[in-house]
């Protein structure tokens, strides 16, 4: 009579054929051909489909060619940091909004569980590494990370899930992204410091300047007129939809230095919660590469130039023949030819300058203009596009045309609505009897923002209001003086 075989056995059984079916599998892949066993998978894979009763769908983190973060998985990537956080057992965790809090969120490879009206679904944070071959060589860049989500269910809930559990779960993680959303200030590297297996050309820090509306020394009409203009910009989804438009608009902001330019840039993003994508246009290799970076930035966005008329050579006027030319008067054919033709004059100046080396930047005016109003900008929405600079004279009139910069901001010296601003900000004053003196002498100054609140801002412990008052009225003493001065010389000549 046999004895039944023991536990024991019975897993000495089960893991021979395991390494039994390992070894002869490794022989299969070695010496059978690629396309026989590619067949061999294919027909195993449809064998198995009429057995197995789960339905796998997966969500690439990078889709197309990786041009941008797919939106479906960053809403997975938080509706699971908020609602399986609790069950999973390998998590990672990421500063959330204003660094006040941990977000957590499953970590790769680990499996948590949903459930949703009666059905059970299983997500997995998946990943495939691989490296990229370069040139004809064997040799190999650093390796690329794929990384997607998989959601399992049985496939009685098919209909279930498909119809119902997905757009819930991409609605609310698009929720909760907004809630938990940390805003970030962007920079561009230099051309040769990414490659092609980096995910993204910008690195960042988290934004936290301080600046808001009410704390900039500007008069209240000023700013009640730009807030408007912001915030009904960022209302006007379906305006923009209805009229054919991209979902976007253009500031520029010109004025002497220290009248308040960068400071208005922080204002804008306080006021609408939008990232700050600060554009090094001389670290930008070509036309290409702006366009790259122009795909890589998201909605709730502002891409800002500062002193563009320092960035490259884009302040040549140009003539068309027989007439003088006019930016307002440009039809947008015209525009481009004459921009293409001052390009190719520019780049054959700036290569001569070089010494023909590679090394300086290619952006071209032709091809800034196609990054603000081309074809390219219509990707995303929802965008302000900001330009700076000292001496808008300079800037060709095609650049800062309206419909390229829609609303031009002037910001000029100090007055008086806004020395009062900065009173109540650096010495908590609303009042005080210094201020007609103030009054009189700032009107006959041209000082700007920068200056008054230097001036205003205590050196010690013991500068009290009234001395910062003081130091203040003889910085616009001083400053009267030489204005008249330099009048009086003027005059002379």
């Amino acid at each position: 009579m046999m004895m039944p075989p023991t536990m024991g056995e019975m897993w000495t059984t089960m893991g021979s054929s395991i390494a039994s079916f390992m070894f002869i599998w490794a022989i299969v892949r070695q010496y059978c051909p690629y396309e026989i066993r590619r067949f061999l998978e294919k027909c195993t894979h449809r064998v198995t489909g009429h057995f197995y009763p789960y339905i796998t769908i997966s969500f690439h983190e990078f889709t197309g060619d990786r041009l941008k973060r797919s939106e479906a998985y960053s809403a997975i990537e938080a509706y699971l940091s908020s609602n399986t956080s609790k069950s999973a057992k390998r998590l990672k965790a990421e500063m959330g909004k204003d660094s006040t809090n941990l977000v957590l969120s499953m970590d790769e490879f680990e499996r948590v569980t949903d459930e949703f009206k009666g059905a059970k679904v299983w997500w997995v944070l998946s990943k495939t590494v691989s490296p990229i071959r370069t040139g004809m060589s064997m040799s190999y860049c650093p390796e690329q990370e794929k990384r997607f989500y998989k959601v399992s269910f049985h496939k009685r809930y098919r209909d279930l899930i498909t119809d119902s559990y997905l757009d819930h779960v991409i609605r609310e993680g698009k929720e909760i992204r907004v809630k938990n959303r940390q805003r970030k200030l962007y920079t561009n590297s230099p051309g040769y410091k990414w490659s092609s297996f980096k995910q993204t050309m910008w690195s960042h820090i988290v934004f936290e300047h301080p600046a808001t509306f009410e704390t900039m020394a500007l008069e209240p009409e000023k700013k009640k007129e730009i807030i408007n203009d912001l915030l009904t910009f960022s209302q006007s989804k379906d305006f923009y939809a209805r009229i054919g438009k991209a979902w976007k608009r253009g500031y520029l902001l010109y004025g002497p230095p220290g009248t308040g330019k960068s400071t208005m840039i922080a204002c804008m993003a306080n006021l609408l919660s939008y990232d700050v994508y600060d554009l090094e246009l001389t670290a930008v290799k070509d036309n290409t590469e702006l366009r790259k970076l122009l795909i890589e930035t998201t909605g709730k966005s502002i891409i800002v130039i500062e002193d563009i008329d320092c960035s490259l050579d884009l302040t040549g006027q140009r003539k068309k023949k027989g007439e003088q030319i006019s930016g307002e008067n440009y039809e947008r054919g015209k525009e481009r030819k004459e921009a293409y033709n001052n390009d190719q004059e520019g780049n054959n100046n700036n290569n001569n300058n070089n010494g023909g080396n590679g090394n300086s930047s290619k952006v071209t005016l032709s091809g800034l203009l196609n990054f603000i109003d081309g074809l390219w900008s219509a990707c995303g929405g929802e965008r302000l596009v900001v330009f700076t600079t000292n001496y808008v004279e300079k800037l060709d009139p095609a650049l800062i045309r309206r419909g390229r910069m829609d609303k031009h901001i002037e910001l000029s010296y100090c007055s008086f609505e806004g020395f009062k601003v900065l009173a109540k900000n650096y010495l908590k004053l609303e009042n005080h009897q210094m201020f007609d003196k103030i009054q009189s002498l700032i009107k006959e100054t041209k000082i700007t923002p920068a200056d008054v609140a230097e001036n205003l801002m205590p050196k010690s412990p013991t500068d009290d209001p009234k001395r910062c008052l003081c130091n203040l009225i003889q910085a616009l003493q001083e400053a009267k003086e030489e204005e008249d001065i330099a009048a009086t010389e003027e005059e002379l000549k």
